[in-house]
């Protein structure tokens, strides 16, 4: 799975120059968390986020009047609080190796770029949409888990194993087993019943761990 399958493309951005008070208008309307910041040759110069527009803003304690608040944030632009140098990743990266600088860099969200241009903001909600249909979640089918010897050619044996039963796999996950020489395959099929898969399953000597 790819990254520019599940971004959200051509995203809203803004320029450093910009009064801050126009963004965070922009973001409450749009409901966005994080906004690129491109300078005027169109250069990914920084990143902007809620957080950083809030602490900018003045406390709601204080004693300026209106207008002496609207010239105070007239003055604050984003370049004075954006993070410079922001984590990017490339459109034609996988979804694991984005879900990875995410989970290691505490992100809720990534600049996505092709080359040194933006082309879209990758989101958890577009990295929930991914697991989804790694899983196959969108299928009405069988939930297969099982505990296989870790040798080439095992999961073709399952796969054609369900094949002849007319049975189609649309996911496949698989994970460390209990030792070195076991592997855990987390399966997705549809075209065939529970009661089918279960039989296959034991028929080729798998340890079935979970079907449903």
């Amino acid at each position: 799975m790819i990254v520019r399958d599940f971004m959200t493309k051509n995203p809203f951005y803004t320029n450093p120059k910009e009064q801050i008070y126009n963004v965070k208008s922009m973001m409450d309307r749009e409901k966005f968390s994080k906004v690129p910041v491109l300078d005027d040759s169109g250069k990914l110069v920084g990143v902007v986020t809620k957080s950083d527009l809030k602490k900018a803003m003045p406390s709601e304690a204080t004693t300026l009047d209106i207008y002496e608040l609207g010239y105070l944030l007239s003055k604050i632009t984003v370049e004075k609080v954006m993070k410079k140098n922001p984590i990017t990743i490339q459109k034609d990266a996988t979804i694991e190796e984005a879900a990875k600088i995410m989970s290691e860099k505490g992100l809720s969200s990534l600049v996505v770029m092709d080359g040194e241009v933006l082309t879209g903001i990758l989101s958890k909600t577009d990295l929930f949409r991914a697991v989804v249909d790694m899983f196959g979640f969108r299928y009405e089918g069988v939930r297969a888990e099982v505990e296989a010897n870790d040798n080439p050619g095992e999961l073709a044996k399952i796969s054609k194993a369900i094949a002849d039963k007319n049975g189609k796999i649309v996911s496949v996950i698989t994970a460390d087993g209990s030792d070195v020489s076991k592997r855990i395959i987390t399966l997705k099929i549809i075209g065939i019943s529970k009661e089918t898969v279960g039989e296959i399953l034991k028929t080729l000597g798998a340890d079935i761990k979970d079907l449903r």
